[in-house]
């Protein structure tokens, strides 16, 4: 009975021992359970989106027109459906290189930073806005709160390549939804929960637009927008 006792009790200690460290590196990183979940459905947008970038064709302009980038940019967040990849990612700062998909629900933030489907694309002149997990599923924004005035983010969809900077953040609790309110000039907005391992408020990064590249067929650009 005894050395049963003494084998539960070092049983225990294990199991307590390899919860902590569990905890320290979902704390100290991200749940590497669900990364690797993330990772492939990265990799899958990856490709989706090389195919997207090589067959892209822009819009139809008026005879003699060049493409207006707001026009691009309607007619290709029309086209989005829910799961879609929308573009590219960056921002150095903070080591993020990520594939942008079309939706904010649960499943679609499983696979990455999710676009919110009621707001706009870059070249719109509008709010766009991303959200992305900060602990689990690869925790794109697990740094967000890194993030200082002046840090470079560029989104690359088909139709451009759009560089913005961070001009400073805010937190809000999680239903206050009149962040998500337009007010008709570009904003970048990015979004994760805080603080970390709850859901009660949320960290959002704002960046402004600096430069932006339109592209008007595959594998060609028309220079500044």
């Amino acid at each position: 009975m005894r050395r049963m006792l003494r084998v539960l009790g070092t049983l225990l200690v294990i199991g307590g021992i390899g919860m902590l460290a569990w905890a320290f590196t979902v704390w100290r990183w991200q749940d590497p359970v669900t990364a690797v979940y993330t990772h492939l459905e990265q990799r899958e947008l990856s490709r989706g989106f090389d195919e997207l970038m090589a067959g892209y064709v822009a819009p139809p302009a008026p005879q003699g027109e060049p493409v207006a980038v707001g026009d691009a940019a309607k007619a290709f967040r029309e086209s989005l459906r829910t799961g879609d990849v929308v573009g590219r990612l960056e921002i150095p700062s903070i080591g993020v290189t990520a594939m942008i998909v079309e939706g904010t629900d649960d499943e679609t933030l499983k696979r990455g930073p999710g676009r919110y489907s009621d707001l706009f694309l870059p070249g719109e002149g509008e709010l766009v806005y991303v959200a992305g997990h900060r602990t689990t599923y690869s925790a794109p924004f697990s740094k967000i709160d890194h993030l200082r005035k002046g840090d470079l983010v560029v989104v690359e969809v088909p139709y451009g390549r759009f560089e913005y900077r961070i001009t400073g953040h805010r937190i809000v609790r999680e239903d206050e939804l009149w962040v998500l309110e337009s007010k008709g000039r570009e904003v970048l907005a990015l979004q994760a929960c805080h603080p970390r391992f709850f859901a009660t408020h949320r960290y959002i990064a704002y960046a402004e637009p600096v430069d932006a590249e339109l592209r008007t067929a595959a594998g060609a650009d028309d220079g500044d927008a």
